[in-house]
């Protein structure tokens, strides 16, 4: 679950992380009062809007201003507050925003010029540690500067069992080239993220950037934030967090009936068990010229309701001109899957207008080729992956 910015950044005060400071507005009528009260607690005589949405180059897409007035502030907010926003993590219609995070300015003059760095926590599959990544190039698209200049990236695998110890905090601030107090702070900053990583239970946390202020002080002026959907039952207050109006509605509708769904740009739906098959069938569409349009595992069971749930969610993508089921048959019966197809072709009409590949291996499986091959409909069975993978070719052709 993904999180937007004001909420990863909740979530790094409450394990006592440094951040830059803020109130979230989601009408325009209330700016001068949210402005008001952030001048009270921050002190701060510029202002930085922020759209949230859950997803990263804001700024490139004007979704990041600054105002350095009560006026300016108003015309900034009310121009990002509905606004569709596009950034090159956006599709090409953007994201509307429904909600701004009007935060203090931390780029103040002092002793020292502020820097900018990058810092995230994820697994490391291949280690199976989490894995801290780190660069002195904060503010920029860490993968341009992992294509461009490799070498200033550091990654610090950190033992799950022994959390991150003292001297790996101070290697990483050694290696941001950093000294004195904010040699300090950085070790404590990075200790203090570490905890909210695993304390939240979260598959990412990524602060670009974090700063150093001017007078030696690090916080985290950004949060991208997505939390392991696994571990939510011990985070119910986490849960409430969910903004399904940045989810796609047909994941949502997945996920109410059961379904595990994954909207792609392709053009062949996918209904699967397992999610091992699922990603090999991806592959499968992939090599025989098409692309898949989903991810969709419909799981052990299943039944003549689940298929026809998922038949439904796969065609409400516009872009399907095909549909393969791949299905392998162990706790579910193949027979039980060629009716469900049967009958949803009954009970949805003309809606089902696109040719559907089936294979079905494994349980029953021969019962099911015939009640395939019976049915009136436009269904082509396939045994085999390679049999399957012709007639996809066949019918993009």
């Amino acid at each position: 679950m993904n999180l937007h910015e004001y909420q990863g950044k909740k979530i790094l005060a409450e394990h006592g992380v440094n951040i830059q400071r803020g109130l979230v507005l989601s009408d325009v009528k209330n700016v001068l009062d949210v402005a008001k009260n952030l001048v009270d607690e921050t002190g701060t005589k510029w202002f930085v809007v922020k759209a949230q949405i859950h997803a990263g180059g804001r700024g490139k897409g004007g979704g990041v201003k600054l105002a350095k007035s009560l006026e300016e502030l108003k015309i900034v907010v009310t121009d990002i507050i509905g606004m569709s926003l596009i950034t090159p993590q956006t599709s090409k219609e953007g994201k509307v925003v429904n909600k701004v995070l009007i935060t203090e300015d931390v780029y103040y003059p002092g002793e020292s010029e502020p820097e900018e760095f990058y810092v995230s926590i994820l697994l490391n599959r291949k280690t199976g540690k989490n894995m801290l990544m780190y660069s002195t190039e904060g503010g920029m698209d860490i993968e341009t500067v992992a294509e461009k200049t490799p070498e200033l990236i550091f990654y610090e695998d950190i033992d799950p069992l022994l959390g991150i110890l003292p001297f790996q905090a101070r290697k990483i601030a050694f290696n941001l080239g950093l000294s004195g107090k904010a040699f300090k702070e950085m070790t404590k900053f990075i200790t203090l993220l570490y905890k909210s990583y695993v304390s939240s239970d979260s598959s990412l946390f990524e602060i670009n950037p974090v700063l150093k202020t001017s007078d030696d002080i690090i916080m985290a002026v950004d949060a991208k934030v997505s939390l392991d959907d696994n571990a939510l039952f011990r985070h119910k207050n986490y849960e409430s967090w969910r903004d399904l109006k940045e989810e796609n509605p047909v994941e949502i509708e997945a996920r109410e009936v059961g379904l595990n769904y994954v909207d792609l740009d392709g053009n062949v739906g996918c209904m699967v068990n397992g999610a091992g098959l699922a990603m090999a069938t991806m592959d499968l569409i992939k090599q025989s010229g098409g692309e898949p349009a989903n991810f969709l595992d419909v799981g052990g069971t299943a039944d003549a309701k689940r298929v026809e749930a998922a038949f439904r969610l796969i065609l409400k993508d516009p872009n399907v001109k095909a549909i393969l089921v791949n299905i392998f048959g162990g706790i579910v019966r193949c027979d039980r899957v060629a009716q469900g197809i049967v009958d949803a072709y009954n009970n949805m009409g003309d809606s089902i207008n696109i040719p559907i590949i089936v294979r079905l291996q494994g349980t029953n499986a021969e019962i099911a080729k015939e009640i395939i091959d019976k049915c009136e409909f436009e269904v082509h069975s396939a045994i085999e992956f390679q049999e399957a993978a012709d007639k996809i070719q066949e019918v993009l052709a």
